[in-house]
């Protein structure tokens, strides 16, 4: 939820979009459901995610000194 609140701040989905994209997430009972979410709100959530770059960042490899990170 918090990346769909991020898409509505970065004005990527409409209030309307966020208000029935998390509706339907927080009613889905499992990922399947959510995958049967309708075309045009999965469309919303795509462009989104193209612009916010999520699909590069989730491509990314894992950084070599990623031990040495403190974690708070």
């Amino acid at each position: 939820m918090k990346t769909i609140d991020e898409m509505l701040n970065l004005d990527l989905l409409t209030h309307e979009q966020h208000r029935e994209i998390s509706a339907w997430i927080a009613s889905a009972e499992s990922p399947e459901e959510i995958l049967q979410m309708p075309a045009t709100l999965w469309q919303a959530v795509e462009r989104a995610s193209l612009e916010m770059g999520v699909n590069e960042d989730l491509l990314r490899p894992p950084s070599l000194d990623a031990d040495n990170v403190a974690l708070c």
